[in-house]
């Protein structure tokens, strides 16, 4: 893959390009004009450039803005061995994704100024753009209410924690605390105590396959008291990885009441089901874990109805010793950067369930949204954080072609069709 922004003073004209903006709603094929970093004309055909351009054969490729992921995980500080700050960057580039949020479950955690200070510091000349989460703190960790206030002011994108029906109280207090700072809060409901330390959803599958199901309420009940909650808090609230039909229906029941609220699912939910786990695969051990084929069907319908506003990698590298272990016992999560575009758009663009620009949207100018931030455009006049993707090319998940530095996911060994074949980086700076 080509990173533009090694090449930012070299104007470049990209011949019948498919371009994509959901804001505009512009899906059509065009040439496109780049001059110093910035996108200076979209036509049907450009005849007048300098000499000197770069002239680019581009049919059959998309051009569209930058994805932004809403959450994944880092292993630095604390883990290199799974994942360091680079590489995590260099996977996300590699996946067209030019902004990416980073949970804050590193050791030490991110729930202090002077861990902030230390990741900024480290990733202030990286790309892409790291978007950080802080820990809300609602288990008695040690950075209190009185440092929400201090990481609020220092740059953080917002505060974010899984949530239990016990520490419903300490939300209040800290919503009601955090809302003069305008910051997201973004919470994960899943109620470990109602889990029963589950790894695939109740139902038919889970008797088939033997192993400990886990309830649909151990989200819905903790989503149904969150939202009253929010609503009584009036605070803006992002909930994390929706995974069950019932849980679709609480968000559209609250957004339809007006409770201030944006939702995510998880990459993966869109694409497996329960009826995967025979395999065992433990890659395929993720938190929430895989839904029901109802719960699958909700989560697309959401996704295309604009229910649930925004498609989250949640990206979790883990060693191949880590993942070597009996299903059960394996620590969930799968690494997803570079997999989930491809093979998105062969699972829904391909087949016309969804638009590319409802693709896009929930790829890209949604997470913005939900992270109170400007949508990225490709528009004439802007900056360009933008990506080429070939729709049509093969390529074979194996560990050297990766960038991240682990190789947890079910699509290892196998071919995959579309990869991002350029980055145009301008104005990403780090926050």
């Amino acid at each position: 893959m080509d990173s533009g922004d090694q090449n930012l003073g070299v104007t470049q004209l990209l011949r019948q390009v498919r371009v994509l903006d959901p804001i505009s709603g512009t899906d059509e094929i065009a040439d496109v004009l780049i001059k110093q970093g910035q996108i200076e004309e979209i036509n049907s055909r450009i005849t007048d450039y300098p000499s000197s351009t770069q002239v680019r054969d581009t049919d059959g490729l998309i051009f569209a803005p930058g994805l932004v992921d809403l959450y994944s995980h880092s292993g630095e500080p604390g883990n290199e061995q799974r994942e360091t700050l680079a590489s995590l960057g260099q996977a996300a580039l590699a996946g067209g994704f030019t902004r990416v949020g980073v949970l804050p479950d590193m050791q030490p955690p991110l729930d202090n100024l002077a861990s902030l200070r230390w990741l900024q510091n480290a990733t202030r000349s990286e790309v892409p753009q790291f978007y950080w989460w802080g820990y809300l703190t609602l288990e008695g960790k040690k950075a209190g209410m009185t440092a929400l206030g201090e990481l609020a002011n220092a740059g953080l994108i917002g505060f974010s924690e899984e949530v239990s029906l016990e520490n419903l109280g300490i939300l209040q207090r800290c919503l009601e605390y955090l809302q003069p700072w305008g910051k997201v809060v973004a919470l994960s409901v899943r109620d470990r105590a109602l889990t029963n330390q589950g790894v695939i959803r109740e139902g038919l599958s889970s008797l088939k396959t033997g192993l400990p199901s886990d309830s649909p309420i151990s989200e819905t009940a903790t989503l149904a008291a969150i939202l009253e909650v929010v609503a009584m808090t009036e605070t803006p609230v992002h909930i994390m990885g929706i995974s069950t039909a019932r849980g679709v229906a609480l968000i559209a029941e609250a957004k339809a009441r007006g409770v201030a609220i944006t939702a995510s699912t998880n990459w993966m939910h869109l694409l497996l089901n329960t009826a995967t786990l025979s395999s065992y695969d433990p890659s395929l051990n993720i938190v929430p874990p895989l839904g029901n084929q109802e719960d699958q069907r909700a989560l697309i319908d959401g996704v295309k109805s604009g229910v649930i506003d925004a498609i989250a990698v949640n990206h979790t590298p883990y060693t191949y010793e880590e993942k070597t272990v009996a299903f059960a016992e394996t620590p969930p999560g799968a690494i997803g950067l570079e997999l989930a575009l491809p093979l998105l758009w062969q699972t829904f663009v391909e087949t016309g369930e969804w638009t590319a620009l409802e693709l896009w949207s929930a790829l890209s100018a949604s997470p913005q949204r939900c992270l109170q931030q400007p949508e990225l455009r490709c528009t004439v006049g802007q900056p360009t954080e933008a990506i080429l993707f070939d729709p049509k090319k093969p390529w074979i998940v194996t560990q050297n072609h990766l960038k991240s530095l682990s190789a947890n996911t079910p699509w290892l060994d196998k071919e995959i069709i579309g990869q991002v074949v350029n980055v145009f980086l301008n104005d990403v700076k780090q926050s």
